[in-house]
């Protein structure tokens, strides 16, 4: 890993980790190199923050650079869930029921999506 930043549990045990030099990579669970984000969707991050895994096993992706969140289907095309008002989301987290948290740093603040 260059640069290691933010970790989360991906399905089957395995994790996912954002990494400071523009990527986000998942490992399975015996720590073995599944993918790259950027490789997998031909995605380009500016600096990939927060990482988390919804119910459905697609990874999320808050990019501190490009000021958005990003969606990543286990197969399908990346999605933008959020591009407008976040000034610098560090941190994200999806709940159960649908809601998706972003740690915005730039606003000293937690938003809240639905």
């Amino acid at each position: 890993l260059q640069g290691p930043r933010y970790i989360s549990p991906a399905p089957s045990r395995g994790f996912v980790v954002s990494e400071e030099c523009g990527d986000v990579k998942v490992f399975t669970s015996s720590c073995k190199l599944l993918c790259s984000l950027s490789s997998k969707y031909g995605h380009r991050f500016g600096n990939p923050a927060g990482v988390c895994v919804d119910v459905a096993g697609s990874i999320l992706v808050a990019d501190e650079q490009l000021r958005t969140v990003h969606l990543f289907p286990e197969h399908g095309v990346p999605v933008c869930l959020v591009s407008t008002r976040l000034r610098r989301p560090a941190g994200v987290a999806c709940s159960s029921s649908g809601h998706l948290f972003v740690a915005d740093a730039g606003e000293n603040c937690v938003k809240v999506f639905k």
